[in-house]
């Protein structure tokens, strides 16, 4: 019985986290996998700073899942009080890369204004295309830098255009597309409107950081709330069983494992709906495929 409603409260879990990352099992026989879904998750680390691949980026999350099912279960004295936080640790370091490419990415978009700027200056001052967008690897904004450090060596070994599509496809972000897409329109056919298509996107971008400043900021208070109310009562369990007593008692029972039964299903149900009601706004990307997580 123990054993079944262990399993019972992992599985609940697993399968609610694999929900929310899009990451699915599915059953019975499976169609043919998606090549481009590791390329994608790889990406998606590299734009968060990680230097590992997928598979050793969960596999060290399952690691640190583990170590504290085993740390929270010598404290507390039940497996079953463990489970969740434990599956909470795990999902700690995607949740952290995940902010953490956020962060990268919104510095990225807020730069582009500046960064075009950059390029109708130097159009103007009689550059070509590729020593205009060359330029900002050395003296564009600080994000853009670090975004086109490889784009002078790549253009002389490839060529412009697919230097450009090599940066646009490290970033799969819906306002560098924009900007890309016109830089190679202009390289393609050359461009004597390039500039004023530039000015009108510095002005578009603007516009569009702002309003996504202004959401994120009013949804912040209701998500600090939603994750406290989440995590609280699990905390509060851990410091009530990490001592000989009643609680401790109650809980190693099979009343108590019922009860932590219910609470991890309503627990997983209730990060999912509050995952789906403050999810943030996320622009489809138009020019490339949508962004997978790892």
């Amino acid at each position: 019985m123990s054993v079944l409603a262990a399993l019972c409260i992992g599985a609940c879990c697993g399968l609610v986290a694999g929900m929310l990352m899009g990451t699915m099992p599915e059953f019975g026989r499976r169609p043919r996998r998606d090549r481009g879904h590791g390329s994608h998750a790889a990406a998606w680390l590299q734009q968060a700073g990680v230097g590992l691949s997928p598979s050793r980026f969960w596999a060290g999350s399952i690691v640190a899942g583990c170590i504290a099912l085993l740390l929270v279960s010598a404290l507390t004295g039940s497996v079953f009080v463990a489970l969740v936080p434990a599956v909470a640790v795990a999902l700690l370091p995607r949740a952290y890369f995940s902010r953490r490419r956020r962060l990268r990415m919104r510095e990225v978009q807020a730069a582009w204004p500046d960064g075009m700027r950059d390029l109708a200056a130097s159009i103007a001052a009689g550059r070509s295309l590729s020593q205009a967008v060359g330029a900002l690897a050395t003296h564009g904004p600080m994000p853009l830098q670090h975004a086109f450090a490889r784009f002078p060596e790549t253009a002389r070994m490839l060529g412009t255009g697919p230097a450009l599509e090599l940066v646009q496809r490290e970033l799969s972000d819906p306002t560098s597309d924009r900007v890309i897409e016109v830089l190679l329109l202009a390289h393609d056919r050359g461009g004597s409107i390039v500039r004023s298509i530039i000015d009108d996107l510095v002005d578009a971008t603007t516009r569009d950081l702002k309003l996504l400043d202004e959401l994120e900021t009013e949804g912040l208070e209701m998500r600090i709330n939603a994750r406290a109310v989440v995590v609280l009562p699990w905390l509060v369990l851990v410091a009530l069983t990490a001592r000989p007593g009643p609680f401790r008692a109650f809980y190693r029972s099979s009343g108590g494992v019922v009860t932590l039964v219910v609470a991890g299903v309503l627990t997983a149900l209730g990060v999912f709906v509050l995952g789906r009601l403050g999810k943030e706004p996320v622009e489809q990307r138009v020019f490339g495929p949508s962004e997978a997580a790892p």
